[in-house]
């Protein structure tokens, strides 16, 4: 993507703040995004701040507020919307989904009905509140569970990423296990049907022309489960960019990616973490307002795939989002 000259208002960035760190589960990933992010932006020739999200940070914005903000914020205290709704109470432009999509991409049960509605497969699952464990009883809950949606399952948080609370459960002795786990991070479990098959990532990006997606990232963890260390540990995981399947399932990913981010209404970058399986159908599985950029994570993957740099790109999404507040 090349770079832009100066020229009118909307291409004219000055000073851009990365928001990095938080004091979710994932800050570690999130200060890992913030300083490749700013790097890279650095490389494309802009003047880049990063900061922390802390109690020094709001008076700071007021006295000396920045052209644009990179939320890299992951977890809930970044991908609920609550930042975005700040940034905005403050009349800051800013690359990234706007607060109320990010509300509904961020409860995986939410996110997971709007996309059926639109059509996207998606696996049977139930959502459980810890408090229905303890009012009923855990045992017949489980076991209530095993019989409706059947083995194996997949546990996980309704909200969070990086698998942080992640479980694959092939044996009913396992399920209490998984769902301790998962009630660790969250107050709501998410239990699915699991769908074996290839695990891909597409990005989409929109830098003003339409949401397009990305060349699609095969996913190959040594262990066979895509957890937090395979995730952010290099070495781990084997990566397919684009992933080996037919182009007709290939273009299907790429579509339902596409799909999700607009029916929920995001903006900017998503990513969308789906399964292929043996047949080629696609399952959706969540997508990530605020997806990891590290030197391990996707995205960046897809970007170089796709021939692009992941600093212009940024200063593109940077562009944009000026641009949206001019408008």
């Amino acid at each position: 993507m090349a770079r832009r000259p100066s020229g009118n208002s909307a291409d004219r960035v000055g000073r851009v703040l990365v928001l990095a760190g938080g004091l979710s589960h994932e800050r570690d990933v999130s200060l890992r995004s913030g300083r490749r992010v700013s790097e890279a932006l650095r490389d494309a020739g802009i003047d880049v701040d990063e900061r922390d999200v802390d109690a020094a940070l709001l008076p700071r914005l007021r006295e000396d507020a920045p052209d644009c903000v990179v939320p890299l914020l992951h977890g809930e205290s970044g991908e609920d919307g609550a930042i975005r709704e700040v940034l905005e109470l403050l009349g800051l432009s800013y690359v990234g989904s706007p607060p109320q999509a990010c509300r509904i991409a961020f409860d995986k049960p939410v996110a997971k009905t709007v996309a059926a509605g639109a059509g996207i497969r998606t696996p049977a699952g139930v959502t459980l509140p810890a408090e229905t464990f303890r009012e009923l009883g855990a045992a017949a809950v489980m076991e209530s569970l095993v019989a409706r949606v059947g083995l194996p399952l997949f546990v996980k948080p309704a909200k969070g990423g990086s698998a942080l609370g992640c479980s694959v459960v092939r044996e009913a002795a396992e399920l209490p296990a998984a769902m301790v786990n998962a009630f660790s991070y969250g107050d709501t479990a998410l239990v699915e049907s699991f769908v074996p098959g290839t695990e891909v990532a597409v990005t989409v990006v929109d830098t003003g022309d339409g949401p397009r997606a990305l060349p699609v990232v095969g996913i190959f963890p040594d262990g066979g489960v895509y957890d937090y260390t395979a995730r952010y540990t290099a070495g781990s995981t084997e990566f397919q960019v684009p992933a080996k399947l037919d182009d007709a399932v290939l273009a299907e990913c790429a579509r339902v990616a596409a799909t999700a981010h607009e029916v929920l209404g995001l903006r900017d970058l998503s990513r969308s973490d789906l399964i292929v399986d043996a047949d080629g159908t696609v399952w959706f599985l969540e997508v990530n307002v605020a997806p990891g950029l590290t030197e391990t994570s996707t995205v960046p993957l897809a970007v170089q795939a796709a021939g692009l740099d992941l600093g212009d790109l940024v200063a593109d999404l940077v562009r944009a989002a000026v641009a949206r507040s001019l408008r």
